[in-house]
């Protein structure tokens, strides 16, 4: 719908939805959506605050993280309207051909269950463009439209849980050279601020996790809990002049698109939390993946870590048969692709020995396939094996993967682990 006719409050509230405007080869909306906020204050609005929303992150459309991002305004409903599209116009990717920008601005509240589909299902574009003609908001879908998805669900978006993100953008004489952070400030920067802030490093892989490798105008940006404690840890961080910087509320780290699942009904390009028991001993398999199965009422569903998940994978190794877990991540593929893991009980692990010897306190021999244990110095002979029960490393509890391999949408440890019974899930046992 366009602004032609509309009779709308000259000064009004509303929400800016804007997704899909940047490529591989560079842009980036939340850039786009920086730019867009401070243009909106120097032209006399009010912005109230700024989003980074996360979507579905198994939609094969995405660039990289799958972000749309909303601002909230107070301001000329028509004008806003014009100012973010002329910016997608001056500014998307158009070149690329997965690049579909959309642009949704409006002053009502859209239905939060079309923001919850959009980050633990799929959407249509159809339906986002049926939603929007339904709540008369202002809308512009460019090339194909996929992005209104995305700006749609943005404007709809409530969050339940919410956290924090400062991106730090380039200037634009420095985009396409190598950037300039110094990396001990960052390992200092997240030493003084974690817990309330995270993925900054991964001090297990000594790797700079917030400083991206693509041709796009970010920097390096901080998560965590709040403004303050975000704001608090860029201070700390030496690195190149930026351009601009923006702190946004995001549901990244909120375990956002996760829901509850079990392995008979699981469907492609969702993420779940499921409980089951592990039913067969994890396999490393070529390339270092780890793989188990896990069964609950009959059915199995295989589940992977995979390589770049470093250090996690010696946690599943350690799972044995008859261990209760709750495992999170993506099923794709016939595989559940595994963010963290709950134990929440282990069966003791065996060992079957040769018995000793009554007489002479000598472990006895084999005696040859199904006929028991022999004693080499007496002869005398014993049937059955010797049982014994060896002490377990895993203890019950929650495990993640290493942060340079985290989702977005993931909830850190830090953070806390799910609440179990929330997804109808029975909670962990003593």
């Amino acid at each position: 719908m366009d602004i032609a006719g509309q009779d709308i409050n000259s000064s009004a509230y509303m929400r800016i939805g804007i997704d899909d405007t940047d490529s591989p080869a560079g842009m980036c909306t939340t850039y786009l959506g920086a730019l867009l906020a401070g243009r909106l204050s120097d032209s006399g609005m009010t912005v109230r605050e700024t989003y980074l929303i996360r979507l579905n992150p198994n939609v094969i459309h995405k660039t990289r993280g799958n972000a749309a991002i909303c601002i909230d305004v107070i301001g000329d409903i028509c004008t806003a309207f014009s100012m973010a599209c002329d910016i997608v116009e001056e500014l998307a990717d158009f070149s690329c051909d997965e690049t579909n920008p959309g642009v949704v601005v409006s002053d009502r509240a859209l239905p939060a269950e079309f923001y919850k589909k959009a980050v633990t299902d799929f959407c249509e574009i159809s339906e986002a463009v049926a939603l929007l003609e339904e709540s008369e908001a202002l809308f512009r879908g460019y090339k194909n439209g996929r992005g209104l998805i995305g700006a749609a669900a943005a404007v709809a978006s409530v969050l339940e849980d919410r956290t924090s993100e400062i991106l730090v953008y380039r200037r634009p004489d420095c985009r396409g050279s190598p950037r300039m952070v110094d990396r001990k400030s960052l390992f200092l920067a997240d030493g003084e601020t974690s817990p309330h802030t995270w993925d900054t490093v991964d001090r297990e892989n000594n790797i700079v996790v917030c400083v991206p490798h693509t041709p796009d105008p970010v920097l390096f940006g901080i998560r965590g809990t709040s403004g303050e404690w975000v704001l608090r840890a860029r201070r700390m961080v030496v690195a190149e002049a930026p351009e601009r910087e923006q702190i946004f509320t995001t549901n990244q780290g909120t375990d956002a698109h996760l829901i509850a699942g079990s392995p008979g009904a699981l469907e492609h390009g969702r993420s779940y939390l499921v409980r089951g028991t592990v039913s067969t001993a994890p396999m490393t398999r070529s390339g270092g993946h780890v793989s188990f199965y896990l069964s609950e009422g009959g059915f199995s569903v295989r589940c992977m870590a995979y390589e770049p998940t470093k250090g996690f994978r010696d946690i599943i190794r350690m799972l044995i048969a008859g261990d209760e877990v709750v495992v999170a991540g993506s099923y794709k593929g016939g595989s559940i692709n595994l963010e963290k893991i709950g134990v929440i009980s282990i069966v003791p692990k065996r060992e079957q020995k040769a018995p000793f010897c009554s007489s002479c306190r000598k472990r006895m021999t084999s005696a040859g396939k199904g006929k028991g244990y022999k004693c080499r110095i007496c002869g005398a002979r014993e049937q059955d094996p010797e049982r014994v029960y060896l002490a377990r490393e895993l203890k019950p509890g929650w495990y993640e993967v290493a942060p340079s391999a985290r989702r977005h949408l993931a909830k850190p440890l830090c953070r806390g682990h799910p609440d179990l019974q929330r997804y109808g899930i029975e909670d962990q046992e003593g």
